[in-house]
């Protein structure tokens, strides 16, 4: 099944406590080279059947109304994964394809 990410982040011009935090353990602990650190959320919907342009605007809505606090935070990315069952899935009949080859019902290669 399609998964759909949602990734949202405290707005830029506003304070990032739970970054503050973060960066100064990073400091305190020794790992140089780190200038900054702003801390997110990230949500995975899964979803059945297809991604669709219909199931993207919804999404796309979900994300703005319902995810994110448009006051305080911006969605910064919406993005969709497959497992990798399904890549393989996807790949095979590429291939299958390509070659003019369809698999009988039930059957894979």
């Amino acid at each position: 099944m399609p998964t759909i990410v949602v990734d949202v982040m405290p707005k830029a011009e506003l304070l990032d406590p739970q970054g503050k935090a973060v960066a100064g353990a990073l400091a305190r602990t020794g790992h140089a080279g780190i200038s900054g650190v702003r801390v997110g959320k990230r949500f995975e919907l899964t979803v059945d059947g297809p991604v669709d342009d219909a199931l993207k605007a919804s999404v796309q809505q979900i994300a703005e109304e319902i995810l994110s606090n448009s006051v305080i935070e911006d969605v910064v990315g919406i993005h969709y994964e497959i497992s990798n069952a399904e890549l393989a899935e996807e790949a095979a009949g590429e291939a299958s394809t390509a070659a003019g080859f369809t698999a009988p019902a039930g059957e894979t290669h």
